[in-house]
């Protein structure tokens, strides 16, 4: 019965319209997708000109394909109860002292054919060749626009395949209103919602002024990401603070002024839970060196009351290696960490593998072994007492694909910020490989969702590093 009325309702279209109309319109109505809700249009840049205000509302679907302006001096906001999705293709160029202001839900849903660009609307030329140009004449370092900012009424943020690039510019008080951030920072990412997610998966983040990632509070997870010449004299990359809980997995930094990741319960608001970061498979490449403090760390730091775990991570030439803080303490009762790799070409980089006046307890899954030699580590070693490293200066070369080690003549550790054309990932006979921790799980608080949420979350790999020779981990 239910063919015979299709079949009439067919004849009377086709009557009225042609059956060839019919026959080539309309074979694919049940493969049909709807046009995207709410297109945002690219013909003229978002601008707050003449409005009175220095801010502009955006919501609906930025299109694949489509480059979008933000004009210079304008904040781009979306409201509390509203929705910006970015295709995979978009560019959002934004202008001088412009920020994008997350009230509502943020989700940039690139791919890894057609990833999304968040950046400057002026073309930048980078100086990526190690030690090619000062950081003071790096251009990385000098906030080319303010940020992306999560605010207190921020549900989620999602940034998936998507390049955040030469952000950091000082935020002013109008933004400071808006978003509830201190008005001086210059952070290039800004999450601040304890009962929001931010999720960053598969993505890259270039350059930055102080922290380039804070998280003052929020469910987080970071999979698979390269970050690159990331604080200028200071700032950890991925800062996160009081009422924080999530992962850290499988991300590549290099030439971070601090810490690639750091977890503290600092600030720690009225109802947020304690800080509790899962970290493992990253890799740290020549972090530490920008930092003007001293004593600061290179790679992991765990501090304030911060609970966690790290493992399978990679530290190669940082000027500090892994660090758990005495004071303010860690939470150290609920710390657990091993199998965790360190190279160094100067015994000033090995004579910190266990940082000078703190407290890493060392492992016996640690490479280089614990009990290598007589001088490292000695026999009644203290917790952060001074210790020779000469021993192991140069060994268990972790054999990237393409990066030399030791580094060459008249070229310093410190040089090498950005990937450029080298591959990080491993040789089939690096010390590297089969060396993982694979018996425990990733602290996921986050939704998992295709594009409302995480997409993947990788397990702990059975190779020490972000990248895996199965080919799983970071895809960059």
């Amino acid at each position: 019965m239910k063919k015979i009325y299709f079949s009439i309702i067919a004849l009377a279209i086709a009557a009225v319209t042609g059956c060839k109309k019919w026959s080539t319109e309309h074979t694919d109505v049940y493969t049909y997708t709807p046009p995207a809700a709410s297109p945002v249009s690219d013909k003229a840049p978002l601008s707050c000109s003449g409005s009175g205000s220095t801010v502009v509302s955006v919501k609906g679907t930025m299109l694949s394909g489509k480059t979008y302006t933000v004009e210079d001096g304008c904040d781009l906001v979306i409201n509390a109860t509203d929705t910006l999705l970015m295709q995979p293709g978009v560019t959002l160029k934004m202008g001088a002292n412009t920020s994008l202001i997350a009230l509502g839900t943020l989700v940039s849903n690139g791919s890894k054919d057609f990833p999304n660009y968040i950046g400057p609307a002026t073309t930048v030329t980078k100086s990526d060749a190690p030690g090619s140009v000062s950081p003071s004449a790096d251009p990385a370092y000098s906030g080319k626009w303010k940020g992306i900012i999560g605010g207190p009424t921020c549900n989620l943020m999602v940034l998936r395949w998507t390049h955040v690039e030469f952000a950091g510019g000082t935020e002013g008080a109008a933004t400071s209103k808006i978003a509830g951030s201190g008005a001086g920072n210059q952070y290039s990412i800004l999450f601040a919602n304890y009962n929001g997610s931010y999720i960053m998966e598969d993505s890259w983040l270039y350059g930055g002024v102080d922290d380039p990632i804070r998280i003052s509070a929020g469910k987080v997870a970071f999979f698979r990401n390269t970050f690159e010449k990331n604080g200028a004299v200071g700032g950890d990359c991925i800062n996160v603070k009081g009422g924080t809980v999530g992962t850290m997995a499988y991300n590549l930094f290099i030439g971070t002024a601090t810490n690639g990741q750091k977890a503290s319960n600092k600030g720690q608001a009225t109802g947020a839970p304690q800080t509790n970061i899962v970290m493992y498979n990253n890799t740290f490449i020549s972090g530490g060196y920008r930092q003007t403090q001293s004593g600061r760390g290179g790679c992991i730091n765990y501090e304030e009351g911060a609970k966690g775990m790290y493992y399978n991570n990679v530290a190669v030439n940082c000027k500090f290696g892994y660090r758990v803080v005495g004071n303010p303490v860690a939470d150290v009762a609920n710390m657990f960490y091993g199998n965790n790799f360190q190279y160094g070409d100067s015994v000033a980089v090995t004579n910190q593998f266990y940082p000078v006046g703190y407290i890493t307890q060392p492992q016996t899954t640690d490479i280089p072994s614990i009990t290598s030699t007589s001088k490292y580590l000695p026999s009644g070693y203290v917790l952060g007492q001074i210790y020779d490293g000469t021993d192991v200066v140069g060994k268990n070369n972790p054999q990237f694909l393409n990066f030399t080690l030791p580094v060459p003549a008249g070229i310093s550790m410190s040089a090498y910020s950005a990937v450029g054309t080298f591959n990080f990932r491993l040789k089939a006979s690096s010390p590297l490989i089969g060396k993982g921790k694979t018996d425990f799980q990733p602290l996921i608080v986050v939704p998992k969702d295709p594009i409302y949420g995480l997409s993947d979350a990788t397990p702990p790999g059975a190779d020490l590093g972000c990248y895996q020779l199965s080919g799983i981990g970071n895809q960059h």
